[in-house]
């Protein structure tokens, strides 16, 4: 007449449902990315993503150290050059004087060690047209990204944010052999111990459209050609293979919550710690539907967290980072 097992009495209480919570959602946990701008004199709000600025210099380090006051595990930063010092090979990311590198330096210079310091390692904010890598003519007349002449900015990028006091660096570009031709490059500047937070799993999502908005981004075309079909699951398992073997420190899967599939079964295979991006458009959706009432935001906001630790990241890259921590803590 009555069930034998009910599994309502662990859930009866709030201290019973702590006590056998199978995920756990802590600050430590928790990647802020950031966006520094060269030639602005005040935070610049980003209409696509309210609550979210493109950085002065003196703001950055202030919220930096904000963040980090409030347990983050760590800040990951995205430099917006101006307009006019974009140019076909992306210069400006490897320019010590580069809004990026400063930015890192003066993040370095404000925090030490007391928090990681990270650096997306790619072109495209940087070049004038918003590719991930240098471009080359096609076979068929046209211009695509070439691999291996991208693979020697990235080396001298990596060099010049590990110069400026980075501790992990974030190449997100997709070429092959991206991780190892890094890693030589860095071992071989002296920069032994600067690791690699390898975006392994990088899709070609829609969802990345108020990230353009945040980096000021010159994009023409698509970037298919070298980011991930969103239809394919076994070939994102092949990246992290081949990111492990080049000598990854830390995998990501971007974006996160349309892809938790794939951050599980990564999670379920690599030998290192997995991070995952809940990107710019997640953030937008849940944002725009607390706007108009439709959700509760906070708990929306750590509900999505808690789903992608529970899918396997030891690591979560959220714009809600700071916040988040401070509601945990």
């Amino acid at each position: 007449m009555f069930p034998v097992h009910r599994p309502r009495r662990l859930r009866g209480t709030p201290a019973l449902r702590r006590l056998v919570a199978e995920t756990s959602l802590e600050p430590r946990h928790l990647v802020l990315p950031m966006f520094v701008a060269d030639g602005i004199d005040e935070p610049r709000p980003i209409s696509s993503m309210p609550g979210v600025v493109q950085h002065t210099l003196d703001s950055l380090r202030k919220a930096a150290a904000d963040a980090v006051a409030a347990g983050v595990g760590g800040l990951m930063l995205f430099g917006v050059p101006r307009e006019e010092d974009k140019d076909p090979e992306g210069s400006g990311a490897t320019d010590p004087d580069g809004i990026l590198n400063r930015g890192l330096a003066g993040l370095k210079a404000e925090l030490g060690d007391a928090t990681v310091l990270m650096a997306d390692t790619c072109l495209d904010e940087f070049t004038s047209h918003g590719h991930c890598g240098v471009l080359a003519e096609s076979e068929s007349g046209g211009v695509r990204v070439d691999n291996d002449a991208t693979l020697a900015r990235y080396v001298d990028m990596a060099v010049a944010q590990a110069d400026a006091g980075a501790h992990l660096l974030g190449p997100s570009g997709m070429m092959d052999g991206q991780v190892a031709a890094i890693r030589k490059g860095l071992d071989a500047a002296g920069h032994v111990d600067v690791g690699q937070l390898a975006y392994s799993a990088k899709y070609a999502s829609a969802f990345y459209g108020p990230f353009r908005e945040a980096v000021g981004s010159s994009l023409e075309g698509d970037r298919r050609t070298y980011q991930q079909d969103p239809a394919n699951r076994r070939e994102s398992l092949l990246e992290v293979d081949l990111d492990l073997a080049e000598g990854a420190d830390v995998v990501m899967v971007k974006p996160a919550m349309s892809y938790l599939d794939v951050l599980r079964e990564v999670a379920d295979r690599s030998t290192v710690p997995v991070a995952a991006y809940q990107i710019s458009g997640e953030y937008a959706m849940i944002t725009a539907a607390a706007q108009n009432g439709w959700i509760d935001r906070d708990a929306a906001v750590l509900e999505s967290l808690l789903s992608i630790r529970r899918a396997g990241a030891d690591i979560v890259l959220t714009y809600w980072a700071a916040e988040a921590a401070g509601w945990l803590s």
